[in-house]
């Protein structure tokens, strides 16, 4: 489908939105879903900035982000600027609109096929507007699609309540159609379909996603066991938990694993030639873009020692430490704490035996793979009360447990809901660095205070001790406004929109 996103975009109108006359074939629709993904692997350096640099385990030397970094944004910051991301709602709402009108241009565009291209349109959409909700808060909701220059672009913002409720109403009509995928047919001997194209599978976790973040702890838990408690009969392809540590690396090289439930995808063949920028982001040098914060290199070098002494393999593959370089590893593993900067390697890597990088710059960005459901039910089970911490636990020493580390030493009956939240977080930490979460892992806990400050302060002291770019006390300054937790309106879109009103922090700034 990839292919055809090229051809899609030599015929789009000058002024980028997809005419009524457009629409003529099933074909037509596919270009179309096809350039709604295109635009998603735009926007994936914003994904990565917004979800990281704040986060205080990745820092970048990138002149824009390092406002951000620094809790020093500017609305006419081009770090601020979301187009890409509402490129993407753009053209889930043009196929939300138009596809069910093909099927009377088209005679072989069967139901059963539009209502599986409505089902992706659904999940683009609404995975965008809970990154928007993640970020800004409150944006402009719109899902009507723009069909010419004529149509009125004056939107006010939406609160997030409602875009919330949008998201979660997008993914319950999706699932309602019965035509969400559980995989598709590989046609060209790549396997990334049933990873790179929205399936059921990735509708369930964006559920669970959403209602993590809207308190809904009881339907979080509900859509993630839809992934983790399925019958390996009922479908033998669903994405499953790798628990062998010498098989973790396998989903960053190759990717599209068995774990992985949605990824952005690139591929440098001659057929796609699609490649991203990774070189330069996460080169395994001192030019790198991103790099590890010494709290995060501190931290790593902490899990790898607790590793080590947990296994008997010492060639290379003792699961989690494969995040950073292993140039400089690949003839004594124990050096590895002598090292004074680590490197992105999710990105890079082909394997740490060898520590050689990836030729090609096409690794993927993956937005949901299945040790995430484990932590997000863990994380949900915690804040339902002392009566689920058992369980939630035993699903974090899963996590554990496939990097080679000792179980969690928690005596449930004698903790309390911070230790419990600190662990699942810590967690989260170190199986996602990189992976564009850790920001949002932080707002969430600041997000669940219950009136006393103890988690705003948790968060807070958290940012602080990982940021290595600007002074504490400017940090905690910031911090103490809640509005600053989200980013400025781009300047661009309130020049432009009468309707649109500055986030609160920002003012009248620029």
């Amino acid at each position: 489908m990839m292919s055809s996103c090229n051809d899609w975009l030599d015929i789009l109108p000058n002024n980028e939105q997809v005419t009524d006359n457009y629409w003529k074939s099933k074909e037509d629709v596919e270009a179309v879903i096809a350039s709604g993904y295109y635009y998603l692997r735009q926007a994936v350096p914003s994904f990565i900035i917004w979800g990281e640099v704040r986060g205080g385990t990745i820092y970048t030397t990138n002149t824009s982000a390092a406002y951000l970094q620094n809790f020093n944004i500017t609305p006419s910051n081009t770090v601020c600027n979301y187009a890409s991301v509402y490129k993407v709602i753009g053209m889930a709402n043009s196929v939300l609109k138009y596809a069910p009108s093909v099927m009377t241009e088209d005679d072989t565009y069967y139901a059963s096929i539009m209502n599986s291209h409505l089902c992706e349109a659904y999940f683009l959409r609404a995975y965008c507007y809970l990154l928007l909700v993640k970020n800004y808060r409150d944006v402009p909701l719109v899902i009507e699609a723009y069909v010419n220059d004529d149509a009125e672009y004056s939107t006010p913002k939406s609160t997030e309540a409602e875009i919330i409720a949008q998201v979660k109403q997008d993914v319950k009509d999706a699932i309602a159609t019965g035509a969400a995928k559980t995989e598709y047919e590989d046609t060209d001997g790549l396997y990334w379909t049933s990873k790179g194209r929205a399936t059921r599978w990735a509708l369930y976790a964006l559920m669970a996603d959403a209602c993590l973040w809207n308190h809904d702890y009881d339907e979080c838990i509900q859509y993630c066991n839809y992934i983790l408690d399925v019958e390996e009969n009922d479908f033998s392809n669903r994405p499953r938990f790798i628990s062998n540590p010498s098989q973790w690396f396998e989903i960053f090289y190759p990717g599209n694993s068995n774990e992985s439930i949605f990824e952005v995808q690139w591929e440098s063949s001659s057929k796609y030639a699609q490649s991203n920028n990774y070189g330069s982001l996460f080169a395994i040098n001192a030019s790198s873009v991103y790099k590890y914060t010494d709290y995060a290199v501190g931290k790593l070098i902490e899990e790898t020692d607790e590793a080590l002494a947990n296994t008997v393999d010492r060639e290379g593959r003792i699961g989690r430490m494969l995040y950073c370089s292993y140039k400089s590893l690949a003839t004594n593993q124990l050096d590895y704490a002598k090292q004074s900067q680590l490197f992105v390697w999710k990105y890079k890597g082909t394997d740490v035996v060898a520590g050689d990088p990836r030729p090609q710059e096409d690794a993927n960005f993956i937005l949901y793979r299945v040790a995430e459901i484990i932590l997000m039910k863990a994380e949900a089970l915690i804040m339902k009360g002392e009566s689920s911490w058992a369980s939630a636990v035993e699903l974090i020493n899963t996590i554990r447990r496939r990097a080679s580390l000792n179980d969690l030493d928690i005596v449930v009956e004698e903790t309390d809901e911070r230790t419990m939240l600190e662990a699942v977080m810590h967690e989260r930490e170190m199986e996602f660095l990189a992976e564009g979460k850790r920001w949002y892992d932080l707002l969430r806990v600041a997000r669940y205070d219950h009136g006393d400050g103890v988690y705003r302060q948790w968060f807070v002291d958290e940012v602080v001790e990982g940021n290595q770019t600007t002074k504490d006390e400017w940090i905690r300054s910031v911090l103490l406004d809640e509005n600053a937790w989200y980013m400025p309106i781009p300047y661009s879109e309130i020049e432009i929109n009468p309707e649109l009103v500055q986030n609160p922090y920002y003012g009248t700034t620029k």
